[in-house]
């Protein structure tokens, strides 16, 4: 079974990276993913962060099993639909407690198996999770991915200053690998009160922009620090469908269309 049997039959694929842990990269990955499934595309999103696979839970899929076809791993549905599929390593392991040991070696035949092997059928986007940081993970990917001519990738960052400087090396890397940047999302911009829906600035605000800029690449926007969204996410719930009306669902709506305008524009140059 070759790569181009699975691959070869996603229009998009987009690379979500951070410089660091604890930025929200798979927040923002899991409410892409959401997002242009609700805008009517077929979607797979794919964890690729081997010791940290967060996705299944916050999808509500922690406990499914993964099967495999004549053509490979049939990934996870979200709906019944099957109109946003998800395969993570999580699937495979005995319990969500469990800890992944592997040599680099290992994690990159892992990471080549699920770019080759998943049966993502006709799919519109591909979102793919990584670990953080640019290790030889991301290399994996890169190098699996480049010949189906990925759209780019989105870079995730927080407004403090020592989460930007980090991006400045993803940025490096991605110029180094040859894979477009789509563009810049600052998350956790400002705190929204869960009881008058204010929105504060917590961190510094801008960091994300300002980078943006320096670092010649599209912002995208801001998504902020919401305790419906973190609560969503704990419970295995879509956020934008429990809460249609709040503010941090349009900013969500708001990078979703300057994704899709990025995308677009790069298909037409």
């Amino acid at each position: 079974m070759g790569e181009s049997d699975n691959l070869s039959s996603v229009k998009h694929i987009i690379v979500i990276l951070s410089g660091k842990g604890g930025v929200g990269k798979s927040t923002v990955a899991t409410q892409l993913a959401l997002a242009l499934r609700n805008e009517g595309n077929k979607v797979g999103l794919l964890d690729v962060d081997i010791c940290g696979p967060s996705i299944p839970k916050m999808l509500n899929l922690q406990d499914k099993e993964v099967f495999q076809c004549s053509d490979g791993w049939v990934p996870v549905f979200v709906d019944k639909e099957q109109t946003l599929g998800v395969m993570s390593i999580g699937f495979l392991l005995h319990s969500s407690s469990d800890a992944i040991v592997w040599r680099g070696p290992k994690k990159n035949a892992m990471i080549k198996q699920f770019l080759r092997d998943v049966y993502w059928r006709q799919l519109d986007y591909l979102i793919i999770d990584t670990p953080p940081g640019t290790s030889d993970e991301h290399l994996s990917v890169v190098e699996n991915i480049r010949q189906y001519n990925p759209d780019g990738a989105v870079l995730v960052t927080t407004p403090q200053a020592v989460s930007t400087g980090d991006v400045r090396r993803e940025a490096t890397f991605c110029k180094k690998t040859g894979i477009p940047v789509i563009g810049l999302v600052e998350n956790m911009s400002g705190f929204v009160c869960p009881h008058c829906s204010e929105c504060s600035n917590v961190f510094s605000k801008g960091g994300g922009e300002a980078l943006a800029a320096q670092l010649d690449v599209p912002f995208l926007g801001c998504i902020p620090l919401d305790p419906q969204l973190t609560q969503s996410l704990e419970d295995g719930k879509n956020f934008l469908d429990l809460f249609p009306e709040s503010a941090t669902r349009t900013a969500v709506q708001k990078v979703t269309t300057a994704i899709l305008e990025q995308v677009q524009k790069k298909v037409t140059e």
